[in-house]
């Protein structure tokens, strides 16, 4: 007989609540803080320059996050977010997918858009809104998107993407590609209603959509246990119907295996897939926060020994394809280029005013024609020493 209300039905003869931590959910981890595999572990199946490649787009994220922290406090760019401790999750996810994936990032994600081929160049121009930058210098610092590396550009309000991603995955499941979808976000926007809505769309449609949760501990200057009670976010999932899967964020290969098995499930049957990464942000939330004010020293020193580059790159030095010299020439020749593009973005001048209401309408409505006329009138806003900052001389 057909159940209307989906559920399923076990009878009993006396009360009986159901803990609100019934569910164990168990954390995949394949790499030891030495560096060595467990030994009831395997490593994933990549080859030498699969692996340099993602410990390569791991140093990448991190230098770049150490140079540009640095230029916001000189003043050289308004605003930072770095992904101090948490590389090993965009890395290696990105790297366990196809190039026509789908990416809806949040804004810890570099390392996924530096893996796919993202210029430092493209870096610079979005971080100091130059003329080239593929948004038209119309977004904060760290907003990167790409059409052609099929990463969806970032927005600032919390957890939007989540329902985007299920429609993105829906389009795909529809049009019969052969690709997924994969959204990342924090355990901070899972308190956002857009994520129940997001994961309930996803469930009933079946789309081929991953949920990779980052959960770091702290939203802002919240730590998780003033967000919620329950068993982290995975048992969130579960309750939706959607396959859900916990693992260990500091560890690459496990983030890249976990990923890389749901990709293949959704290829096999449609549906979603959340991933819980357990990590830590190691820095500021942002360069405009003090993570002194909500949490101690030597909270940060205990997570800064599980570093996920630093044990990463203890296991390619015990296979043998990376040894120390060869690491510091990697570091320096990263450092080189990163500081060239952000010279080289630095004497680029800015998008023109005039392009400020292009590309939302096809042809700008009289309104918009008459707003950017007034904005021209502005004291100070197309003469005089701030006119190359704000485009209106050219």
């Amino acid at each position: 007989m057909t159940n209307p209300n989906n559920a399923t039905i076990t009878l009993v003869h006396r009360v009986r609540f159901v803990d609100g931590h019934g569910l164990t959910i168990p954390t995949f981890r394949l790499l030891k803080d030495d560096g060595h595999l467990y030994a009831d572990a395997s490593a994933p199946d990549i080859n030498k320059e699969q692996a340099l490649a993602m410990y390569h787009s791991m140093l990448a994220t991190r230098l770049l996050d150490e140079r540009m922290l640095a230029a916001q406090r000189q003043g050289r760019i308004s605003f930072y977010l770095q992904s101090l401790g948490e590389e090993a999750q965009a890395v290696a996810s990105a790297a366990a997918l196809d190039p026509q994936d789908m990416i809806l990032a949040q804004y810890r994600e570099q390392g996924a858009l530096l893996h796919r081929g993202f210029p430092f160049d493209q870096v610079m121009d979005q971080l100091f809104a130059t003329e080239d930058d593929l948004g038209r210098g119309r977004q904060m610092p760290v907003h990167y998107g790409s059409h052609a590396l099929n990463f969806m550009t970032i927005s600032s309000p919390l957890a939007t993407q989540i329902p985007q991603a299920t429609g993105v995955a829906y389009a795909q499941r529809l049009a019969g590609e052969q690709a997924i979808t994969l959204c990342y976000f924090g355990e901070g926007a899972a308190s956002e209603g857009d994520f129940h809505a997001g994961l309930n769309m996803a469930a009933v449609l079946k789309t081929p959509v991953i949920f990779f949760c980052r959960n770091n501990g702290y939203a802002i200057s919240t730590p998780a246990s003033e967000q919620f009670v329950g068993d982290g976010i995975a048992s969130r999932a579960v309750g939706y119907g959607i396959r859900t899967l916990r693992v260990d964020g500091a560890d690459a290969l496990a983030v890249y295996e976990a990923t890389r098995q749901a990709r293949q499930l959704m290829l096999e049957a449609s549906q979603p897939v959340l991933i819980e990464a357990m990590s830590y942000r190691l820095g500021a939330h942002s360069s405009s926060d003090d993570p002194s004010g909500y949490r101690s020293k030597a909270e940060e020193e205990r997570w800064r020994k599980r570093d996920p580059v630093g044990r990463y790159r203890l296991w390619l030095q015990h296979q043998g394809w990376l040894s120390e010299d060869e690491d510091r020439r990697r570091s320096d020749a990263l450092r080189r280029d990163i500081l060239e593009a952000m010279k080289q973005a630095e004497k680029k001048p800015k998008p023109l005013l005039e392009s400020l209401i292009e590309d939302v309408y096809y042809r700008p409505p009289a309104r918009l024609k008459r707003q950017l006329e007034q904005l021209k009138q502005q004291p100070d806003m197309h003469a005089g020493p701030e006119a190359d900052k704000l485009g209106g001389a050219r």
